[in-house]
């Protein structure tokens, strides 16, 4: 092994992982949310956010879309 090397004539490439990168973020979950995926993650000896990453992203890969129907609000009684 060389002591030293000349990386001047080296020429650079993007990196191929760059675009799989993670990007922190803050989210606010509830706790039992929390709590379901941290068991989850122990059984499987993963990092919870690690699991909770693989889950939306199978989401993704799967092209799921989620189906939100609110309950309809109910009049308040008057009173009186």
């Amino acid at each position: 092994m060389k002591t030293e090397y000349d990386l001047s004539e080296m020429s650079s490439r993007k990196n191929p992982y760059a675009s799989k990168l993670k990007k922190p973020v803050t989210m606010r979950l509830s706790e039992d949310v929390i709590a379901y995926f941290k068991e989850m993650a122990e059984v499987e000896g993963i990092p919870y956010q690690s699991l909770i990453n693989l889950y939306l992203r199978d989401c993704v890969a799967q092209h799921r879309k989620l189906s939100v129907k609110w309950p309809a609000e109910r009049p308040h009684p008057k009173a009186g």
